[in-house]
């Protein structure tokens, strides 16, 4: 019998512990279902059976992965224990970075060398001024082609008669708007030991650069005035042979049709030296109105026309050096994005 009064004392212990526990449960269930509010009520409800389940994954060993707030977690470290490093996360620069690199390299060695040709220009521009102020000298019989650069823009003096049935035009030109000609026409020269001797009279001529004609005046019966008869006395630059540039087609004598002045082709054709004279005259509006009225040619002013734009090349070229490198000095020391450059290193991250 006494086992029997053991067993039951036992069972008697255990249900009066229940009902103890469920009183509790049921105690603590009322005080947090203390709100009259049923909304409030159904959030209380809800944050409850959201505790439970927390409690039974933590006692699982899952609940570390339904914490709402990482300091609930137990395993979580604080950023203040382990704080954030700067790091650097993929490469920071490209190939682009070598390239922007090589432009203000490229644009300042174009400012040097822009430099040197400002100097190169400027000397030789005063040179050929220096050659404008001399006297005129008069043309020898005859010319070796080879120290013709060495006589550029040099003032001459040649007499003779023109060759106006060999006459070639250069063209089409442009003069204050108008369409025309260049005029070349051979100049057979007189009073010359050469041209007294037989057989000599071609090879003592040389390519006269008479002017500008309008094209309304293209043939010569249209302008009887600008043919002058008998000799003449020229005075003009001696200058050194143009050389084609790429975009200018080139010459068909066949046809009569001439683009640039090729003085080798044209003293070939009509059998004088290989020696072109740009015929001047001073610089008058009223005459230069009165000689294309008359078909007479315009002749160019007696003054270097070399272009010299070199010192804006400079600027150009400088200035482009100095905003490239710049760019590229802010490139290398743009910090990385902040999102990307604050790594935390946290084992929850």
């Amino acid at each position: 019998m006494r086992p029997l009064f053991s067993s039951l004392s036992r069972a008697t212990a255990y249900s009066s512990k229940s009902l103890q526990r469920g009183a509790q449960q049921q105690s603590q269930n009322s005080s947090i279902f203390d709100s009259v509010c049923l909304r409030c009520r159904r959030q209380q409800l809800q944050f409850l059976q959201f505790r439970q389940r927390q409690q039974r994954h933590f006692n699982t060993g899952n609940g570390r992965h339904l914490y709402q707030q990482p300091a609930d977690d137990p395993q979580w470290v604080s950023p203040i224990d382990r704080p954030s490093q700067i790091v650097r996360v993929g490469r920071r620069h490209g190939p682009g970075l070598i390239l922007l690199a090589l432009i203000p390299i490229t644009a300042f060695v174009l400012g040097t060398w822009q430099v040197q040709r400002l100097d190169w220009k400027t000397k030789l521009i005063a040179k050929f001024e220096d050659r404008l102020v001399k006297p005129p000298l008069p043309l020898p019989p005859r010319i070796d082609p080879d120290v013709i650069p060495e006589f550029d823009y040099r003032r001459i003096v040649a007499t003779g008669e023109f060759r106006h049935d060999q006459e070639m035009l250069i063209g089409p030109r442009m003069h204050e708007g108008e369409e025309g000609y260049i005029v070349i026409t051979p100049l057979q020269r007189t009073n010359t030991e050469e041209s007294t001797k037989p057989g000599n009279e071609t090879q003592n001529t040389v390519l006269i650069n008479r002017g500008w004609i309008s094209k309304k005046l293209k043939d010569q019966k249209d302008r009887p005035q600008g043919l002058p008869q008998g000799e003449v006395v020229v005075e003009g630059l001696l200058r050194e042979p143009v050389k084609k540039n790429y975009f200018t087609p080139d010459n068909r004598p066949d046809k009569g049709e001439f683009y640039f002045p090729d003085v080798e082709q044209m003293a070939e054709l009509t059998g004088s030296q290989p020696v072109l004279i740009e015929e001047t005259m001073v610089p008058d509006l009223i005459e230069s109105f009165d000689r294309t009225a008359k078909g007479i040619p315009i002749g160019r002013p007696a003054q270097v026309n070399l272009r010299n734009n070199h010192l804006q090349y400079i600027f150009t070229w400088y200035g482009l050096s100095l905003s490239t490198a710049i760019m590229l000095w802010m490139v290398v020391r743009k910090r990385p994005n902040e999102a990307l450059r604050r790594v935390r290193q946290s084992r929850n991250m």
